[in-house]
């Protein structure tokens, strides 16, 4: 997760610190437009996964809570 932000923060020193809230804007829309077509065209493969598989339960919630710290993160870097 560390090397994530690294990586971010080397990105956003690309572009002048002005534009730094449009680029975290922008790239938190992305992920959670990119999420939501994910699940949306998947969806059944998921309930599947969970039903059939009850151990990946805490794999698909420890996928959920990167994305989320992911997000968190580009919503709170300025």
């Amino acid at each position: 997760m560390d090397q994530i932000f690294s990586i971010y923060s080397q990105f956003l020193n690309y572009f002048p610190s002005s534009i730094h809230v449009i680029i975290s804007l922008s790239l938190a829309a992305l992920i959670v437009i990119g999420v939501f077509k994910v699940i949306k065209k998947d969806f059944i493969y998921i309930i599947l996964l969970v039903v059939l598989l009850p151990a990946s339960v805490p794999i698909l919630k420890n996928i959920w809570d990167s994305a989320l710290n992911i997000i968190k993160f580009l919503l709170t870097k300025r």
